[in-house]
């Protein structure tokens, strides 16, 4: 087989991108990959494997502040967007999931996203958040509950907000559905 004649862009792009965003232990990957799954044609962005990416030089974000992992943060939110419109030209709807507190932050997603960027941020509360971070498998070490506070304050009126204390994975992602109107097609019915 050749790849001479194949076309990678579809000739139907996806209506858009989503980014679900929120502190550590929010959902944000665990309703990423059920939003995504809901879709015929839909890929998943961890955000936080961009930076695994990164073999040497590294710096994660960390309490204390770092210049140098603010960088790599906008560094990794570039990446996501550029794989993002990608997958939009090729027909896939792409779910991104990041920790984005600032409105800065967000503000670059919005400028590097070519596609409609749907902005849906989980929002269950600090101590549920952390509750959460410890009954997962990637615990973190750190409580990042105090960026709920922040991100209240910064992000207040942006995006779509859904407080996900009590909700289901499947329930938050339904919410997701209704809030960005996005018409999902589970594989196999279509």
């Amino acid at each position: 087989m050749t790849f001479e004649n194949v076309v990678v862009d579809s000739p139907e792009p996806a209506p858009g991108a989503v980014l679900l965003a929120g502190i550590p232990g929010s959902g944000k990957s665990t309703v990423a990959a059920a939003l995504a799954a809901r879709f015929a044609r839909a890929a998943h962005i961890e955000v936080d494997h961009l930076q695994e990416l990164i073999v040497s030089g590294g710096h994660w974000p960390s309490p204390d502040g770092d210049a140098e992992a603010d960088r790599q943060i906008l560094l990794r939110a570039r990446h996501a967007c550029l794989l993002a419109d990608s997958f939009v030209a090729a027909g896939f709807l792409p779910v991104l999931d990041d920790v984005v507190v600032r409105r800065s932050h967000l503000d670059f997603y919005r400028a590097r996203a070519r596609a409609p960027l749907h902005v849906v941020i989980l929002a269950p509360g600090p101590d549920r958040a952390w509750e959460r971070n410890n009954a997962r498998h990637k615990r973190l070490t750190t409580n990042w509950g105090w960026l709920d506070e922040a991100m209240r304050e910064e992000l207040s009126g942006e995006g779509v907000w859904i407080d996900n204390a009590e909700q289901t994975v499947e329930q938050t992602v339904d919410a997701v559905l209704a809030a960005t109107g996005l018409d999902a097609t589970v594989p196999g019915t279509a």
